[in-house]
């Protein structure tokens, strides 16, 4: 185990908006407001989206299983935000429902805003979560780092 304290930072309320690309509009709040670590919590709606819903196996490391969402669903999801090689990254697990088949997994690309997404985002004080390369694993898993 690993982890680090603070304090809760700063807290915003985020009205994204019909058709934006969510993880990209995340990426860029975070970044201009100079968010380094923090949590979100969403609710919405969305017309499309890419996630992961878990390996095939338990190899190391992991074959994912990917999904295209056909439609719009209802949405709700919380995530982490932290950085890596590149920058800032969004670390995101939802559910998307429609009618009566729900999807939930790690959303990574494409997720389309249908009306409005609401977001809430809690930033960290006093640690921040790097992603570091683990070669046991082959993926950048989340460090924490105490300030």
């Amino acid at each position: 185990m690993q982890y680090a304290s603070g304090t809760p930072g700063r807290i915003f309320y985020i009205r994204f908006d019909h058709g934006e690309d969510l993880l990209a509009e995340i990426e860029k709040f975070a970044h201009s407001h100079q968010i380094a670590s923090g949590s979100i919590n969403l609710i919405g709606a969305v017309s499309e989206g890419s996630l992961v819903s878990g390996p095939h196996t338990s190899d190391l490391p992991p074959a994912p299983i990917w999904h295209e969402l056909p439609g719009i669903h209802e949405f709700v999801g919380a995530g982490v935000i932290r950085h890596g090689a590149d920058g800032i990254k969004v670390h995101l697990h939802a559910s998307a429902g429609r009618d009566i088949r729900a999807l939930t997994g790690c959303f990574r690309e494409n997720i389309r805003v249908h009306i409005i997404i609401e977001a809430v985002i809690m930033e960290f004080s006093g640690f921040t979560i790097q992603e570091e390369y683990d070669p046991q694993t082959g993926l950048a898993l989340p460090v924490p780092h105490q300030h």
